[in-house]
């Protein structure tokens, strides 16, 4: 089994999750301006991806740069990893590879504790995609246990 084989109802049902589909998460949280560079970037390249109309085109032309700005926005104190392995716990299925992963290190070559955030990018099923994030959220907790680096909240995201 790998991240991808999860279905979100299979999660709950085996590491006995709570769903909390509270949508005003980020509600007091600022926005931040995006820098002329994204905004450019995502002008002249969105409709490209969206034309091609493939996971890997969106996620190199409008996924990536985001959490590129996203990276030089907290003054790249994070690392950003895209396509990589991410195998914590195998014998439970937390294996496989991640669209993107995020650490709360500038470390660029290897993957540090914390593990913040996590996108996986569908083409066109949300709900989907969502078994796999969730799972791949759990490894990261699992990860960052296991570093002892445990932080509260691990941030994850399903884009299409």
């Amino acid at each position: 089994m790998a991240y991808s084989d999860f279905k979100l109802n299979e999660l709950v049902k085996q590491f006995d999750l709570t769903l909390n589909e509270n949508l005003d998460s980020f509600a007091d949280i600022p926005e931040v301006e995006p820098s002329e560079t994204i905004k450019l970037s995502l002008k002249k390249n969105a409709s490209v991806a969206l034309d091609i109309n493939t996971e890997k085109a969106r996620s190199e032309m409008i996924i990536a740069p985001i959490l590129l700005e996203v990276r030089r926005q907290v003054n790249y104190q994070v690392g950003l990893f895209s396509g990589s392995e991410f195998n914590v716990a195998p014998e439970k299925g937390l294996n496989g590879t991640c669209d993107f992963l995020m650490s709360l290190s500038p470390e660029k070559l290897l993957i540090k504790a914390p593990i913040i955030m996590l996108v996986e990018t569908k083409k066109e099923d949300i709900k989907a995609g969502l078994g796999q994030c969730v799972a791949q959220m759990l490894a990261a907790q699992l990860f960052n246990e296991r570093e002892e680096n445990e932080i509260k909240t691990i941030y994850g995201a399903v884009t299409s």
